[in-house]
């Protein structure tokens, strides 16, 4: 079975404590249950969770749908995106597998990365590192005001931002990520091609805007 692998990048640094992390946790709850009930998801997504703060870590390495967990999540620290870039970059070269000519290998992983603020690292050996990696669509989220969507347009071409850290802006974006997920696993199953731009996947809701 070709699964479509879908890595989710979740900042919990210092300044995402309080609402903003709480907000978190209960946006990847509702991501997790409307997976589960999916019927397209179910057949083909693979979950993976990696934090980042001043220290990263795949918290849920790439695990079917079914049998993800909650992943427990804290906030502290800075804000090492650099190095998160390094570390997705690896899990995808060691979980996600290759086409070969005996087989077809997963489809491209979709990556979602949501941040609220500056990295406190440089990024440019991890973003180097990241477009070597195969990956299909990702998507950035500057989560609030201090966001730095320059540095995320580096990153990616598909670029959105919260206006709030506020819980219901951070559940918007995570209604939309499942949803997306879900049409990504419907196209594939559907027709057997991927989702390559914003172009495939739901409209975004008033909360979450395009970065142009």
């Amino acid at each position: 079975m070709r699964r479509l692998p879908v890595y989710l990048m979740l900042d919990t640094s210092g300044s995402m404590y309080g609402e903003p992390i709480e907000a978190v946790k209960n946006g990847v709850s509702v991501l997790l249950s409307a997976l589960k009930s999916d019927p397209y998801a179910l057949e083909t997504a693979y979950i993976s969770v990696i934090t980042f703060s001043s220290d990263v870590k795949q918290i849920v390495p790439l695990t079917e749908i079914n049998s993800v967990n909650e992943p427990s999540l804290s906030a502290g620290g800075c804000t090492e995106l650099g190095k998160a870039l390094e570390v997705v970059s690896d899990c995808i070269d060691r979980e996600v597998v290759k086409s070969s000519s005996e087989q077809k290998g997963d489809w491209k992983p979709m990556v979602f990365i949501m941040t609220d603020g500056e990295p406190t690292d440089n990024i440019k050996l991890g973003l180097d590192r990241f477009k070597k990696t195969k990956t299909g669509i990702v998507v950035a989220c500057a989560a609030g005001t201090a966001a730095n969507t320059d540095v995320l347009k580096e990153i990616t071409e598909n670029v959105v931002s919260l206006a709030s850290t506020d819980s219901e802006s951070i559940k918007a974006f995570f209604k939309w990520v499942s949803a997306s997920i879900s049409t990504g696993s419907q196209k594939i199953e559907n027709s057997g091609q991927e989702s390559s731009g914003m172009d495939d996947l739901p409209p975004p809701p008033d909360e979450i805007n395009i970065v142009v």
